[in-house]
């Protein structure tokens, strides 16, 4: 699916001040126009609040990879013989995009480490042609568990499903174990890189007599949470998650950086270097507004009561 899209922003990139420079910007991400809408109206949001005026100055071309990430190369090179002076990307696509764009410079809001999937020298010197901003908050996971912890203290046994490949998913597993085994709780690790695997391990979880099941959040899991979810209510056990996403489809509650925000600044990076600044000299960026979504629906149905100091300190409450 190709879509171009019209919108406003400052005027050029050599010359900021000429008013009749239009700048071209792609969007490519290898999911779906529908599931990645509210990421890109955030986008434009944020270059809203920077003075951007639809249809005068700026075109984005926005192209789907519709969950086949494999067509993410071909809508690139799509997107760079327009051509496109920038580019913006998440995700999935973050790592290929970021690798065949050598002449334009690139933008990501990436859930994964950057470092360690090679698109970024360091987070303060990405070095390169792209920078932008990393979801990865890992010190978020232990505080996940303190979370429910507060809400059944009694709990003893947990199990953690994630993806090996998600870079940085290593140091997200050891924050969660440490913080676990201080609050006198067992996980059970169950890596799953595929949809196949989800599936595979759920039956482990009912013979380890797991009391709760915590998710990373990954393309894996994000595409899975519904399965999961589904499996944990049968058999009433909570579900957390990362992203508000989670939370919104069952989870108990789901505590991690607020989206939206990440990609309303993806447009002050855009911003940056439309004026001329190089990629490698813009630090990459952690998130820096996070939420609590507590899903009160899902709590009644499974009989757990929600303290009420979590209730006033959640930033949504799912009724």
């Amino acid at each position: 699916m190709a879509s171009s899209l019209v919108f406003a922003a400052l005027p050029g990139i050599a010359n900021a001040q000429s008013p009749g420079k239009v700048v071209r910007v792609g969007w490519i991400v290898a999911s779906s126009a529908a599931a990645t809408a509210p990421l890109l109206e955030a986008l434009r949001k944020g270059l809203a609040d920077l003075g951007y005026v639809e249809g005068r100055n700026l075109v984005i071309e926005a192209r789907y990879g519709d969950d086949v990430p494999d067509r993410v190369p071909a809508l690139l090179q799509e997107l760079l013989r327009i051509p496109v002076d920038l580019i913006v990307t998440q995700g999935t696509a973050t790592v290929a995009v970021v690798k065949g764009a050598r002449s334009v410079p690139v933008v990501y809001v990436f859930s994964a480490d950057p470092v360690e999937a090679g698109i970024a020298a360091s987070l303060a010197r990405p070095g390169g042609n792209a920078t932008g901003i990393t979801l990865m908050s890992v010190e978020l996971n232990g505080k996940r568990f303190e979370l429910l912890h507060d809400i059944l203290p009694a709990l003893r046994r947990a199990t953690i499903i994630a993806n090996p490949d998600h870079r940085g998913e290593h140091l997200e597993r050891q924050d969660s174990e440490t913080t676990a085994r201080r609050l006198g709780i067992t996980t059970q690790y169950l890596p799953a890189h595929n949809d196949a695997e989800v599936a595979a391990s759920l039956p482990s979880i009912v013979v380890a007599r797991s009391e709760a099941i915590f998710l990373f959040p990954d393309p894996v899991t994000i595409r899975n949470r519904q399965r999961i979810v589904d499996f944990g209510m049968s058999r009433r056990i909570p579900v957390i998650g990362g992203w508000s996403i989670f939370a919104q489809s069952g989870a108990l509650f789901s505590y991690g950086p607020r989206l939206t925000e990440s990609y309303r600044r993806a447009a002050y990076y855009a911003d940056r270097i439309l004026k001329g600044t190089k990629p490698a000299e813009l630090a990459v960026e952690r998130p820096t507004v996070f939420e609590l979504v507590v899903n009160l629906r899902t709590a009644n149905a499974l009989g757990i009561t929600l303290p009420q100091s979590l209730l006033l300190r959640a930033d949504e409450v799912i009724q």
